[in-house]
């Protein structure tokens, strides 16, 4: 018989994650909030644009319940090498990102993170399972379910009317 800790995931707030310094994060302090879920990179061409981007909108709507969850993930072109504490000094220092960065993790294969097994449930049609580079976006309601997913190559500038029409903000 299966106990209730193993039941499936139902949403993102069921989740425990590390933090990048090796802390569990247990995703429901973000309830009621709109996350924007993100596979970052320090050394990838999308990097500035991205990260510059993705501040933009945190300054903007972190006020309004916006969090934007960064995941550090070295699955593509070797472009995320460093340790943890390599990734958030890049990151704090270069771009003074306020938002979360987490553990490094993998977000396709067998060793995916449970978390991105559970983003890339949804029915995305032509984009299927596996994340295709770093900066790959998943916009997440406030009742933690996926709602959008966002090629590599989508600007986060982009999606700002989607972050919106979640926040209920005009």
């Amino acid at each position: 018989m299966a106990s209730l800790s193993e039941k499936a995931p139902q949403s993102v707030y069921d989740f425990t994650v590390k933090d990048a310094k090796g802390n569990d994060v247990d995703l429901s302090i973000y309830e009621g909030k709109v996350l924007l879920i993100v596979n970052v990179a320090s050394k990838c061409g999308f990097t500035n644009s991205n990260y510059t981007e993705l501040n933009e909108l945190y300054q903007k709507y972190k006020d309004q319940g916006l969090e934007i969850l960064g995941f550090p993930c070295n699955q593509f072109g070797q472009q995320e090498p460093g340790s943890n504490d390599e990734i958030v000094d890049f990151v704090c220092t270069r771009f003074k990102s306020e938002f979360p960065i987490f553990d490094k993790i993998e977000v396709n294969g067998e060793n995916s993170a449970p978390i991105y097994k559970f983003l890339k449930k949804g029915k995305w049609g032509l984009i299927g399972d596996n994340i295709q580079w770093n900066f790959a976006k998943f916009l997440v309601d406030k009742n933690g379910q996926a709602v959008d997913r966002y090629y590599p190559t989508t600007s986060p500038l982009t999606i700002e009317r989607d972050i919106k029409k979640l926040l209920g903000v005009s």
